[in-house]
């Protein structure tokens, strides 16, 4: 068997692995081996690469490689499981922009006159949707990480410019593919830099996890593009299925939330929104608050308790507070499960990542679906750092943003606790009519110290 021959069976077992990684990712079981067996597949298509007949600068490639070792172990290591959706914005972005400089390098490194229409085209996608998953990618990143404002950002006359900047992209990319010169292609890239940034900011709130996702499947194509760019098959089958299920997830969340994905992605456009609007925090009307000792009495007794995570329990990281209450509640007869909004936090998947992380069993994770149903047997519902999802508006109230986003019905329990810190809104910016319910308790603080005064209160009963 030739070397290349060799290579070409490397490679497709890569892409194999890749697949399987995948389907390894799918559930929380199986998602570490799955993520094993992506990172061997990897090493294999990059040890490979390095054996291509031909190749040189080796000292550039390994000392590239050890730059992003450098920066990507001690990130991914040191990350806090509340920062974990700003890194999957950043390493969306960096793949991105990596897409888009390899196509652009390409571009500046051939004769253009020599390249072909469907090369010219190839690199085209490369620089285009790379640069709108980099721009896009930071502004979300910003969002997360509250260096703007989270909520959707508009501004008069956003539709007319965003359309001229999408015109523009189109008519320079028929330029250069009759005309090809460098000038046009690095305008393109800038152009689409910008797009990516007006694409962004009209999302936010409850709707930035699938911003996330969709961002997610525009790298994965560009690092497609990119494949096709270097005749490297197995870039072509790893930025397909990343496309493909960043795709597939995109569709399944905005079923979940049961909107359309054109309605997610510009239904804040020809509003006015300012980057400072605040919302009202509930204005005068009361709530009631409990202490540790009341609530504790009240989950200690009950037959059916669910616990409810959002962001702010990641934000406190009370997980592990959390499943030990539980633990304490299951001791004393008290069945405990935890309802699953698939758009709890800042990226898919948020929450499982977080319960899974203190071993809470899967089995105890119910979603959406199959949570709702228990609501109506269920003696208190726990809310943890959650808001938007177990918000009434989204089916009581027609002209609320989040109209028509299935919701966790934790309004049909007997009674509602709210575990939150003060009484701002949630991330989509609207109050939630459930805090001034009367069967509903709220104990403010810190998520984590709030569960650990639960807990000792519980074990003092």
């Amino acid at each position: 068997m030739s070397l290349d021959t060799g290579i070409r069976l490397a490679y497709l077992v890569a892409a194999i692995c890749f697949i399987i990684a995948l389907r390894g990712l799918s559930g929380p079981k199986t998602a570490r081996a799955g993520n094993l067996v992506g990172a061997a597949g990897m090493l294999l298509a990059i040890g490979m690469t390095f054996a291509t007949p031909g190749l040189s600068r080796f000292g550039l490639m390994a000392a590239a490689m050890a730059i992003g070792a450098v920066i990507g172990f001690p990130a991914a290591r040191l990350v806090k499981m509340t920062a974990i959706p700003q890194m999957v914005a950043a390493f969306n972005g960096v793949g991105g922009g990596a897409a888009a400089l390899i196509a652009l390098s390409t571009f500046l490194k051939a004769t253009p006159a020599d390249l072909a229409i469907y090369e010219v085209v190839e690199i085209l996608l490369g620089v285009i949707i790379g640069s709108v998953s980099f721009a896009g990618s930071i502004i979300a990143f910003a969002k997360l990480q509250e260096l703007m404002s989270g909520r959707p950002i508009t501004y008069p006359g956003q539709q007319v410019l965003n359309g001229a900047v999408g015109a523009g992209i189109l008519a320079l990319g028929v330029a250069a593919c009759v005309s090809p010169h460098t000038w046009i292609v690095v305008t393109i890239a800038v152009l689409a830099l910008a797009f990516g940034i007006a694409f962004v900011l009209p999302i936010g709130g409850a709707d930035v996890p699938v911003l996330i996702s969709l961002l997610n499947s525009f790298t994965g194509l560009a690092v497609a593009a990119s494949g096709f760019v270097l005749h490297a098959v197995v870039l072509v089958v790893a930025g397909t299925l990343v496309g493909a299920s960043g795709t597939l997830l995109t569709r399944m969340m905005s079923a979940a939330m049961g909107r359309s994905l054109p309605n997610i992605l510009f239904s804040a456009f020809g509003s006015v929104i300012t980057a400072n609007a605040e919302g009202q925090e509930g204005g005068d009307r009361s709530v009631r608050s409990g202490s540790p000792d009341d609530i504790a009495v009240l989950l200690a007794y009950s037959r059916k308790v669910i616990i409810v995570p959002g962001y702010g329990l990641a934000v406190a990281q009370a997980q592990h507070s959390a499943r030990e209450l539980a633990e304490l509640l299951e001791s004393r007869g008290v069945e405990v499960l935890y309802a699953i909004h698939p758009v709890a936090g800042r990226m898919p998947g948020h929450m499982n990542v977080l319960l899974a992380e203190a071993d809470v069993p899967y089995e105890k994770l119910k979603e959406m679906d199959d949570a709702n149903p228990e609501f109506q047997t269920t003696d208190v519902a726990l809310v943890v750092g959650a808001n938007d999802v177990v918000n009434p508006a989204a089916k009581n109230s027609p002209g609320s943003p989040i109209y028509g986003m299935p919701i966790l019905q934790v309004d049909q329990a007997r009674n509602v606790v709210f575990l939150k810190r003060s009484m701002r809104p949630g991330f989509a910016g609207i109050d939630n009519d459930l805090l001034f319910d009367q069967k509903t308790t709220l104990l403010f603080g810190d998520a984590k110290d709030s569960l650990s005064k639960l807990v000792a209160a519980v074990k003092r009963l």
